[in-house]
């Protein structure tokens, strides 16, 4: 009986710690910016919803779109395993920003009131600690 209580506390405990990081993923707010002289891109994703700015002044008006539902289950996924206090410390994997080879990437993830964001990265070259979530987000803002 012991050992039946204790599965199904792992069971439980674990599908609120799911359910708790799903939860956080709703009022998360995750910036993705790629720049260079003449390109400006910067994907906004808040609780299922996505804008794309082209203008780094902010004078365009983005229109919001919903993430489908199997794409937002997909992105939570990605979100789970990445490690914000981390961020900050993650190496970029080339260095083609350095002559206009590509652009200057960062991601910045804002949860409960606390910032946390990468240094930079070549824009479609992502640390590979994130690279699997920072190319769904690029990837929702084709659709």
């Amino acid at each position: 009986m012991k050992i039946l209580s204790i599965i199904f506390l792992t069971i439980f405990m674990g599908n609120g710690c799911n359910s708790a990081k799903a939860q956080d993923m709703e009022t998360t707010v995750i910036e993705y910016t790629a720049n260079t002289r003449g390109f400006y891109q910067k994907i906004t994703v808040k609780n299922q919803m996505l804008t794309v700015s082209k203008d780094r002044d902010g004078n365009d008006k983005p229109i919001p779109k919903k993430v489908s539902d199997a794409d937002w289950k997909e992105l939570v996924g990605c979100f789970k395993t990445v490690e914000l206090d981390n961020l900050s410390k993650l190496k970029a994997i080339t260095e083609k920003r350095f002559h206009d080879g590509a652009a200057i990437a960062k991601l910045k993830i804002t949860l409960k009131e606390k910032a946390y964001e990468t240094t930079s990265f070549d824009h479609g070259f992502p640390p590979k600690e994130i690279k699997k979530f920072v190319n769904m987000i690029t990837s929702l803002a084709k659709k």
